[in-house]
């Protein structure tokens, strides 16, 4: 690359920077038009832009930048007033400037379009404003040999040289038509400020890297994960002490060391968030309301390729709340509402997840007309939705091709969007679901995990195979038993089902899913993997379950690509290959939505009403004679740990998990048992959040629906 690509290339980037700061000082400026210090922040943006055009000869750029500067010198000097229409010509003065960037990145051209109506209109905003009556008449050549000037002059104080600008010469101006002469408007100098050259300065903190190096450090560190996890499952049956301490520093650093190159691909969830306030603006104007746009946790972070990947489902949700949601300013004055509606986007941090809520106060979703139009596209049948819930009746906006709208606007009515929004955020792991109330507003909830490139995972075999589900999808392992003979396991038409605790859980048996395995019969063994995605719950059946572990996430091959079953492929500990299952795929490819319509249909009253169990407890073997019950609902993981890792601080027993220590606490020892029981290893990980304590345990016997015999546990 040349010395004038180069230079090219960094001005590419930092004008796109300096685009969505302008996009959102612009919007600052029309809520405070008095504001001299955005005007000035504005003005030495653009100015910055068309500095560089005349050295690179983009003179189209150069003519719309100019023109634009022209305008914002006057409102700096205080010729002119900031209103309305000053700043949709400025808003479009930053949309010309994008377009002439995407082109210049793509064909090293300026492109074919013409702005010379956008110039024409800027430079008549800057003559015929209110308050610039008596605006002198200055022709363009000897505007911008006066800007030349006060450029210089910014410069040279940025360097630090003390020197006085040259003085353009004096040119006999003609005042306008006016009853009595007025002195020309001084021209008013850009405040400057110190280049931070200073020790600790921003410039000596940031670095600008290349994605492509991030991308192979964060293979590389993958790879190191994998030789870390061999290493540990080669040590496991090892005694030596200290090659265990090595073995135990080597998984402390790896762990270390892919945190870190994980946050180098971190970025505020504001690079995308910084553009809505446009978004809404502009979309509040095309749909005559008034729309106020609220955004917290614009600092929670998330994997570049994650935040590039939910910019357009949450356009599509932003667009459907403004144009759905959000009711007339009349409408809502009608109900008590204040005239502007109000959106709010709320992000923060869950675990290994982002959750993002997009928040409206409108009208609410309309459930019987939601209900009748899914009906009447043919998306259920009439029985499935009068039995559905209201919120199972929400969430067939997301269906493709549904749409409540009468008519076909710009903005919908075309039945896509929601399922985009759908589509697009499982497509990288996360979920999506809505609740609303009418006449209140609606909330609909993104859960997306923090990066795609390592997660937590259940290994299991099925077929004489090993597999990975990833574990967010899983909420409890239940054992199959004696089948049939127990009445436990169903058949419905050709469809299997289980009764778990008094509902009839769909199920599908991995085995014939994907066609391995000779067996396709029950076994006493097997067990069930329950999993709850995209609202809908079934059980996967398999032949065992092994462990959980951190995987690195491998794309398929373009040969397997079509395979959608499977999100990917990982390397186990023995060096042995998994494929990882995609939840959501299993379950829309051995139809549990039909499976779900059948229970609505066919479950009588009385499995609906055992349905309804208080409460449920996880049942735990605590020693050879004690068992105990702890509230399912307090319960946050199940966790097997080596007795090796556990260490001792302050006569208490703790262990490194997740990146924090988490404190155990002996249930024998509560319950004035022997401490000394406790060998296998089992631990309950119990709490909320960040408050979490780990019971140690026996064994974990089952799940039940009423305590019975069973004492309860309960945490201080």
């Amino acid at each position: 690359m040349g010395e004038q690509d180069g230079l090219l290339h960094d001005f590419l980037i930092e004008t796109k920077e300096g685009l969505d700061h302008l996009d959102e000082e612009l919007l600052a400026l029309e809520a405070s038009p008095d504001d001299s210090d955005l005007i000035n922040s504005i003005f030495r943006r653009l100015h910055t832009i068309k500095g560089v055009c005349g050295f690179l000869e983009l003179r189209k750029l150069e003519s719309v930048t100019h023109a634009g500067e022209t305008l914002l010198d006057l409102l700096r000097s205080n010729v002119l007033t900031v209103d309305d229409g000053i700043i949709t010509l400025l808003l479009s003065t930053c949309d010309a400037i994008r377009t002439i960037i995407t082109s210049i990145e793509s064909t090293k051209k300026e492109g074919d379009q013409s702005f010379d109506a956008l110039v024409a209109n800027l430079l008549a905003a800057a003559q015929t404003q209110p308050g610039n009556s008596h605006k002198t008449e200055l022709s363009l050549d000897e505007e911008f040999e006066l800007l030349l000037a006060q450029r210089d002059a910014e410069e040279a104080a940025q360097q630090g040289q003390n020197v006085t600008p040259a003085q353009p010469e004096i040119v006999e101006l003609k005042p306008s038509p006016a009853p009595e002469e007025v002195s020309r408007q001084p021209v008013v100098l850009a405040e400057t400020h110190e280049a931070p050259h200073a020790k600790g300065g921003a410039q000596e903190t940031s670095l600008r890297v290349d994605v492509e190096l991030l991308d192979h450090l964060m293979n590389l560190a993958g790879e190191l994960v994998l030789a870390r996890n061999q290493i540990l499952q080669t040590t496991k049956g090892i005694d030596d002490i200290n090659f265990r301490a090595i073995t135990q520093r080597l998984n402390l650093v790896t762990s270390e060391l892919q945190e870190g190159v994980m946050k180098t691909r971190m970025q505020p969830i504001n690079t995308v968030w910084s553009k809505f306030p446009r978004v809404v603006r502009d979309l509040a104007i095309a749909c005559k309301k008034q729309v106020r746009l609220d955004m917290f946790g614009k600092e929670t972070e998330l994997d570049k390729t994650l935040i590039e990947a939910i910019k357009d489902p949450l356009t599509h949700i932003v667009r459907n709340s403004i144009d759905h949601g959000i009711e007339l300013p009349d409408q809502r004055i009608e109900v008590g509402k204040d005239a502007e509606g109000c959106i709010t986007m709320r992000a923060s941090q869950e675990g290994g997840y982002v959750i993002i809520e997009i928040i409206d106060d409108g009208a609410g979703l309309n459930t019987d007309k939601i209900r009748d139009r899914a009906v009447q596209r043919g998306l259920i049948s009439h029985e499935r939705s009068q039995s559905m819930s209201e919120a199972d009746v929400h969430r067939l906006i997301f269906a493709p091709g549904f749409s409540t709208a009468d008519t076909v606007t710009n903005l919908s009515g075309r039945g896509v969007g929601m399922d985009v929004v759908k589509s697009s955020v499982e497509k990288i792991g996360g979920h999506v679901d809505i609740s609303s109330r009418s006449g209140e507003g609606s909330v609909i909830r993104l859960k997306i995990p923090l990066t795609l490139a390592i997660i937590p995972a259940l290994l299991l075999s099925c077929g004489g195979q090993r597999f990975a589900v990833p574990q967010s999808a899983i909420t409890e392992l239940v054992r199959l038993g004696t089948s049939e003979k127990s009445g436990a396991l169903s058949w419905i038409g050709e469809y299997p089902f289980y009764k778990l605790r008094g509902d009839l859980l769909p199920l599908l048996f991995l085995s014939r899913q994907l066609k391995v395995g000779t067996s396709e019969e029950a076994q006493e063994d097997n067990v069930i993997v329950v999993i709850d995605v995209d609202g809908s719950r079934f059980g996967v059946v398999v032949d065992c379950v092994h462990d959980t572990e951190e995987i690195v996430v491998k794309p398929l091959g373009r040969q397997l690509g079509e395979l959608s079953t499977y999100a990917g492929a990982t390397i186990l500990g023995d060096g042995q290959i998994a494929l990882i299952l995609d939840p959501v795929v299993l379950g829309r490819e051995a139809n549990i939505e039909h499976q779900e319509e059948i229970v609505a249909q066919t479950a009588s009253k009385s499995v609906t009403s055992q349905s309804s169990v208080a409460q449920q407890f996880l049942v735990v073997q605590v020693t050879s004679e004690v068992r105990a019950a702890i509230p399912l609902s307090c319960v946050h993981r199940l966790e097997e740990f080596s007795l090796s890792d556990i260490e001792s601080v302050s006569s208490s027993s703790v262990i490194q998990y997740r990146g924090s220590i988490l404190q155990l606490v002996d249930v024998a020892s509560v319950l004035d048992r022997d401490e000394s029981e406790w060998r296998s290893g089992q631990v309950v990980v119990v709490g909320q959040g960040e408050s979490l304590v780990g019971l140690k345990v026996q064994s974990i016997l089952d799940v039940a629906g009423e305590l019975s015999a069973v004492k309860a546990v309960r945490g201080k």
